[in-house]
């Protein structure tokens, strides 16, 4: 089990790492945009719609690093004063109860609204631009797709600690 949280953890590094860089495209097509459309008087028919993607596919792939890291929001004003074994036993109950049901639903979900995309062909219909929207897609199933990954691997985690495997599950 070990290996296999090694495993997920080393995929959902590389894509934080690789999805990071999705930032400087989205940083340049905005500064672009607002000298055409201040400056010039010459907006662009792409800003937009590159914008709203680059940011969804930074934010869908970047969440299971985030989860990773332990950067999510959490209300920790009586969490954080349990004991490492009862945060354990609270994180555990929430990824089998909560998370990993909701996380895996909504990945099938994304996985059909991706195909359909794909299938039909669909683009946009957002501006003139209107670019094929099935990549966009795919980053979503993929954001949640790792998304779901990470959180088994935190689920295992919570386990090797529960069980005296490990000394420390948020390692």
């Amino acid at each position: 089990m070990a290996a296999l949280v090694r495993l997920i953890e080393r995929i959902t590094c590389s894509m934080g790492m690789l999805v990071a860089w999705v930032v400087f495209p989205l940083i340049l097509a905005s500064c672009y945009e607002v000298f055409a459309r201040y400056l010039f008087n010459a907006p662009t028919i792409w800003a937009f719609e590159l914008g709203y993607m680059a940011m969804g596919i930074h934010a869908l792939i970047g969440a299971a690093y985030t989860l990773r890291e332990h950067g999510h929001i959490r209300i920790d004003v009586l969490y954080s004063r349990f004991n490492p074994k009862t945060q354990a036993i609270i994180d555990t109950f929430g990824y089998v109860l909560l998370f990993m049901p909701v996380v895996c639903w909504v990945s099938f979900g994304l996985w059909e609204y991706w195909i359909e995309a794909y299938v039909r062909d669909e683009h946009s219909g957002q501006s003139a631009w209107n670019p094929i929207i099935w990549p966009f897609r795919l980053a979503f199933f993929t954001g949640f797709f790792l998304l779901a990954l990470q959180g088994l691997a935190e689920l295992i985690k919570c386990f090797r600690f529960l069980t005296g495997r490990t000394t420390d599950w948020k390692a």
